[in-house]
């Protein structure tokens, strides 16, 4: 079930609307971090890249992670959404066993010893960043589509299919809308 501007809170998922032109986020799938008065953060679910941990690390990965597009804004920037909630100090909890951030080092550790796997912990270049205002603005302005995330979503959906796959969970014209094509013109 879609909701409204009013509802924007962490765990909420930004569905890019089928009309959004944007390439940054052109059927995107986006999971809100952090959403207060000083403004909104969050990370791009279903953009992978031919990236992995070891090409921007200077560390060794038994299971080398792979990366994904986290959102354009500081690229440079590493983040990470994990199931770890009691070992990774200072993560924060987005959904129910889904943690945000924490202590790199521990992050660290823990893939160099436990070599994780996809379904316990994703790694991100970049992030998704609005002032104070501007989500709410979007959401108002139909750019984007707000609903409640499930962590399966973060963790175990294949890229490729979680922007139709959220949009058919959510029933009725929604469900209709991911049938919509990605360009128009070839329908």
């Amino acid at each position: 079930m879609a909701h409204s501007a009013s509802d924007l809170a962490p765990g909420s998922l930004l569905i890019a609307a089928p009309i959004m032109e944007d390439p940054n986020f052109r059927r995107t799938v986006i999971l809100l971090c952090d959403h207060t008065s000083e403004g909104s953060f969050g990370l791009v679910l279903n953009r992978p890249t031919d990236l992995h941990l070891g090409d921007v690390m200077d560390a060794y990965f038994v299971n080398d992670p792979p990366l994904a597009f986290g959102g354009p804004v500081q690229q440079e920037t590493l983040h990470f959404l994990h199931r770890y909630a009691e070992a990774v100090p200072e993560s924060i909890a987005v959904l129910p066993g889904v943690r945000w951030g924490g202590t790199y080092d521990t992050i660290e550790t823990l893939v160099q010893s436990e070599a994780p796997s996809p379904q316990s912990i994703r790694f991100f270049l970049g992030y998704t960043g609005w002032a104070p205002g501007q989500l709410q603005q979007e959401v108002n302005q139909d750019g984007w589509i707000v609903t409640e995330a499930e962590p399966e979503w973060v963790f175990e959906t294949k890229a490729s299919m979680l922007w139709p796959r959220v949009m058919r969970a959510m029933g009725g014209e929604y469900a209709l809308l991911s049938t919509f094509p990605d360009d128009p013109r070839m329908n």
